[in-house]
């Protein structure tokens, strides 16, 4: 059996005269719904920018919290309306569409108690895989940052670098600065906005390596080939380049060039070529160090946003082993990088499957399709 929604629950519109949120009603955006309906637990007041939902005694919240949530409601709110596909507000009245199901206040308080329960539980192991994912790539950083700092024997003698942030140095290495390591001067791209076509040569800003990879996915848009042909007197992108955002909340995150299409990129990123002395495996490894992220943020500057001038990044420091044990260290690093990086997919997919797990428990607890009342009674009798 099914109820329509407006008779279990009021809907006020916050351009009506009762503007006022109690503890125990729901606030919902008309603008931006995603099944964002949030039991408020404060008072307050809302625009017209949203809905509120009044539960009646018949309703008992908690539940309430949990079936607006659900996908079986999202889905079906979002049938009334064109949201999904063309943009379109929700508008109070589409509330009034939908039917909720009537279960004894009883039922509701167990399921609601039965789903706080489980939540919980999924919750916490999501937190432990989160706690995973930081802790290997707290690890991660560790190995790169010593073996690039103090290479991989560590028996050979260490000498001190005469560079505060980048400390004791094995002591057969030189200490370079980044302008004396590559084989053309370090610059960007152009800055200027250019106009961007539905299609062209795709246009690489920091977003695209936001990832430390570059993600074709996430560029900027696409210019002509008019533009790139003009951009690419500055530059044009070779394999091996190092990029590093020199600008807004990623500055700092490298990436490097691993492929031979046909790209360019803008002014928020700092293009590196090594040159004969330099491998740029190895200079991609220290710049991701922790030595070298300090040495960014020791220098980066504040306008509306953090940035890194060129002449600052190119008077950076570098230590420089020899070339074959530079390829050594990357190399290595490489085969580590495979094994964290799988360790931190595998706890990704475990974040993924938890969460899969939460939203088909909340929906089948909400909608009658699994008894939750044994489990509910079994839980009290332990406690």
């Amino acid at each position: 059996m099914a109820l329509e929604s407006q008779r279990v629950v009021q809907v006020i519109h916050g351009s009506d005269i009762l503007k006022h949120v109690e503890p125990n009603d729901f606030v919902i955006s008309m603008r931006s719904f995603q099944g964002g309906i949030e039991w408020c637990g404060l008072r307050g007041s809302i625009s017209s920018a949203y809905v509120m939902l009044i539960p009646s005694s018949e309703i008992y919240p908690a539940f309430f919290r949990y079936l607006l949530k659900s996908q079986t409601y999202i889905q079906a709110l979002q049938s009334t309306t064109n949201l999904v596909r063309d943009g379109q507000a929700l508008r109070y009245e589409n509330f009034t569409l939908v039917d909720l199901p009537i279960v004894p206040i009883c039922e509701q308080v167990q399921i609601a108690t039965f789903l706080d329960r489980e939540t919980t539980k999924i919750d916490s192991l999501v937190t432990e895989q989160q706690k995973l994912i930081a802790l290997l790539k707290e690890k991660r950083q560790a190995v790169i940052s010593h073996a690039v700092t103090k290479g991989l024997d560590p028996t050979v003698p260490m000498k001190k670098s005469g560079v505060e942030w980048l400390g004791q140095v094995p002591a057969h290495w030189t200490v370079r600065t980044l302008k004396h390591i590559v084989s053309t001067p370090i610059t960007d791209g152009p800055h200027e906005t250019p106009d961007f076509p539905d299609e062209g040569i795709p246009f690489v800003s920091a977003e695209a390596v936001s990832s430390g990879r570059i993600d074709f996915t996430k560029i900027r848009g696409f210019i002509s080939e008019a533009d790139h042909l003009k951009y690419s007197k500055k530059y044009r992108p070779q394999i091996g380049d190092i990029y590093m955002v020199k600008s807004g909340a990623t500055t700092g995150i490298t990436a490097i060039v691993e492929t031979d299409r046909n790209f360019n990129i803008w002014s928020p990123l700092a293009a590196i070529r090594c040159s004969e002395i330099a491998s740029p495996y190895f200079v991609l490894n220290f710049m991701r160090s922790r030595n070298f992220q300090e040495a960014v943020t020791l220098n980066w500057s504040f306008g509306t946003q953090q940035n890194i001038g060129m002449g600052v990044i190119e008077n950076l420091a570098v230590p420089i082993p020899p070339l074959v044990e530079q390829v050594a260290i990357a190399d290595r690093l490489g085969h580590l990088a495979g094994q964290f990086e799988e360790l931190m997919n595998e706890a990704s997919k475990a974040i993924t499957l938890l969460q899969e797990r939460r939203i088909a428990l909340i929906s089948a607890a909400v909608t009658g399709k699994i008894d939750v009342r044994e489990a509910v009674a079994v839980a009290e009798e332990v406690a």
